[in-house]
């Protein structure tokens, strides 16, 4: 028998969620390599918005997809905002510590899970609300806990907070145009847009940069490919299956990710409050998550029954 356009709409949506949660854990190792590099943030993000640009060309190439002039224009703000994003991101992560721009990073989903309610018509149930509450003041006792180190920066901090615009900016304008143009053929051409933007701009600033080492090479590299090229495809072609406001709660967990591969790789301190906050995000996530699973199980028993009777 058949599967029911409902039953269909189910399980895109669980593997669109699935395709969130990777993003999620590759986007985590993203601000570790940076920190890793030797490069300041605006010179990394310039050779890092290349590599994605090669990488998403030879993607299109490999797929047969083709990049036209109309669909570049259509797409060239998303680059825009994506250059400006990083270029925010990877600076406050050479001033502060990784967790606290992961952190404060984290801020955005709970914008665009205000905005996804108010602007998209999503809805968000009461209960759902408290839980997305409920991480921010996960969120909130990280930024606490983290605040006396003396890696810490105010202006790394502000920095961070400035990418909360940017990065919901991203999002719901990538969310605008998934419809219309494939996700392989728009983060192409996301990463042309934002490389040409970028270039001028660490140029400018930091003036013409030496040759990068091979260890800055690697981190170039994997970020461009991993948090990069296949991070932002997914959750890019998840955007046809999964609410703003579920996929946006599941990505606030990739901050504690991160903040624990920090400690491992880069042996940056991770406090009792950290750990605390932390298991706060994930918890409120993991109930968000778990109830939405239960009511689509419900609902796929009503249907059947629907259909026996």
């Amino acid at each position: 028998m058949a599967a029911s356009p409902r039953s269909s709409e189910r399980a895109e949506r669980r593997l669109g969620i699935v395709a969130v949660w990777v993003a999620t854990f590759a986007w985590a190792w993203g601000y570790v390599l940076v920190k890793w590099s030797t490069l300041d943030g605006l010179r990394f993000a310039m050779f890092r918005l290349w590599a994605g640009a090669a990488i998403s060309c030879a993607a299109m190439l490999l797929t047969g997809r083709r990049m036209s002039w109309s669909v570049f224009r259509a797409c060239a703000v998303g680059g825009v905002l994506f250059a400006a994003d990083i270029g925010l991101a990877f600076t406050a992560i050479k001033h502060t510590t990784i967790a606290d721009v992961a952190v404060i990073g984290a801020l955005a989903p709970v914008a665009i899970v205000i905005v996804s309610a108010r602007r998209l018509h999503e809805r968000v149930a009461r209960r759902d609300r408290i839980l997305v509450g409920a991480s921010f003041v996960g969120v909130v006792v990280v930024a606490i806990a983290l605040s006396g180190l003396p890696s810490w920066s105010p202006f790394g901090d502000l920095l961070a907070a400035c990418g909360i615009v940017t990065w919901s900016a991203y999002w719901f304008f990538s969310r605008s145009v998934r419809d219309r143009v494939h996700p392989i053929v728009y983060f192409g051409c996301v990463m042309i847009a934002a490389a040409i933007v970028m270039t001028p701009a660490a140029l400018l600033t930091g003036g013409v940069p030496a040759w990068p080492s091979a260890r800055d090479w690697v981190a170039i590299w994997g970020v461009a490919l991993v948090p990069g090229f296949v991070g932002h495809t997914l959750v890019i072609w998840s955007h046809r299956h999964v609410e703003s406001w579920r996929s946006a709660m599941i990505t606030q967990c990739s901050p504690v990710v991160t903040v624990v591969l920090a400690w491992v790789v880069l042996g940056e301190p991770v406090t009792p409050l950290v750990v605390l906050g932390g298991a706060i995000v994930i918890g409120a996530t993991g109930v968000v998550l778990v109830s939405a699973a239960r009511r689509d199980a419900r609902a796929e028993l009503d249907e059947a029954a629907e259909r026996a009777s």
